[in-house]
């Protein structure tokens, strides 16, 4: 499956905008300001419902207006069907995601429109911000790469927030401490399945991450490692727990436990996070996306559409080149660049002005 049309209206600057997507890379080019950042979170809202810029998606709303609405038209490959995702915000009636015109939840979506990845600027607070945003990342890549592991992140946070709620009520002097063992038992249960999981995903994309941090110019010796913020196994999750019952107690909460793991980007043995510059935390960053894809089309499963908003701006030609050859190697994407030159004017590589999609809309 393939994203094939978007259409945007009365979203932050677009306002009847419409584009037709290639099947390998679509780039938009015009100068800062123009709407092509706005144009890639269209592109997001519309397949999934959320941005990726702001958590308030009233903020898509233009001033003067009360709805803003993209429309995205995913084209099946040999005999799947074609659909029809709508995703709306409207400051009096809310939000709104549907799919060939009735209403669905994201997780059930997410069959039937093909995974999204995005790399902009604002995205650096993945490599250099808390651990919560790497593990939430990485916990999508395995809902992506194995759908039958889509709940293990929600299954372990309703465990979590459970056994936090007994443990501040029994901090006040309420509650049944015997419902520890329960809660302990599920917790740990939950936790293994997801920590087992984040495991995996980490082991398989490190060579990809390394190879494709190599390519883009990381110069150094580069690692992804999973670092668990307790034990893997199911047992040993528990034991701990009921070893630190007293410390939870005290502390209001659940300290030890896969809530925090870490997640790190190495190069020469340190943290990117701490210790890498912007350009190579960009490009650790752009690894890590790479990486993700390669193994996704590695396993035969529909390839992740690639957003890369203002991607090519730091990197130089020669990497600017082994960028787009990536992006060459199969799926589809949709790049931005400030100016024409930035985009190596290579076959397969669909170049259109934003001024061709904003003149004359609205």
């Amino acid at each position: 499956m393939w994203v094939a049309s978007v259409a945007a209206d009365s979203l932050r600057s677009l306002d009847g905008v419409k584009l037709e997507l290639d099947r390998r890379v679509t780039a938009i080019v015009g100068p800062n300001g123009a709407g092509k950042t706005n144009l890639v979170e269209a592109v997001y809202f519309g397949l999934t419902g959320r941005s990726f810029r702001t958590a308030d998606r009233r903020d898509l709303i233009p001033f003067g207006a009360s709805i803003a609405r993209c429309r995205v038209v995913i084209s099946g490959e040999n005999d799947d069907p074609d659909h029809v995702f709508m995703a709306s915000s409207s400051r009096g009636e809310g939000s709104r995601y549907t799919m060939d015109g009735a209403g669905i939840e994201r997780s059930e979506a997410a069959s039937y429109r093909p995974a999204t990845t995005v790399f902009s600027p604002d995205r650096l607070e993945l490599v250099k911000g808390p651990p919560s945003g790497r593990r939430a990342h990485v916990d999508s890549y395995i809902a992506a790469r194995w759908p039958s592991r889509n709940e293990l992140r929600r299954r372990f946070g309703r465990a979590l927030a459970q056994r936090n709620a007994l443990i501040a009520r029994l901090r006040e002097g309420g509650g049944d401490r015997s419902q520890l063992t329960t809660w302990n038992h599920q917790f740990a249960a939950s936790g293994s399945e997801l920590a087992a999981a984040r495991d995996a995903a980490v082991r398989e994309l490190g060579g990809f991450f390394t190879e494709a941090a190599a390519d883009l110019g990381l110069d150094g010796e580069t690692d992804l490692a999973y670092r668990p913020g307790s034990a893997i196994e199911a047992d040993a999750i528990e034991a701990g727990l009921e070893e630190r019952i007293e410390n939870d107690l005290r502390l209001g909460r659940t300290s030890w436990g896969p809530h925090h793991d870490e997640i790190r980007l190495e190069l020469d043995g340190r943290q990117l996070r701490r210790f890498g510059s912007q350009g190579q935390q960009r490009i650790g960053l752009l690894a890590l996306l790479f990486a993700e894809r390669s193994a996704i089309l590695g396993s035969g499963a529909n390839p992740p559409l690639m957003l890369l908003d203002d991607v090519m701006s730091e990197l130089d030609g020669d990497r600017r080149g082994r960028l787009v050859g990536r992006l060459l190697d199969g799926g589809q994407s949709l790049i931005t660049a400030a100016e024409p030159d930035l985009v190596p004017p290579v076959e397969g590589v669909r170049r259109i002005a934003i001024e061709e999609l904003t003149a004359g809309a609205g």
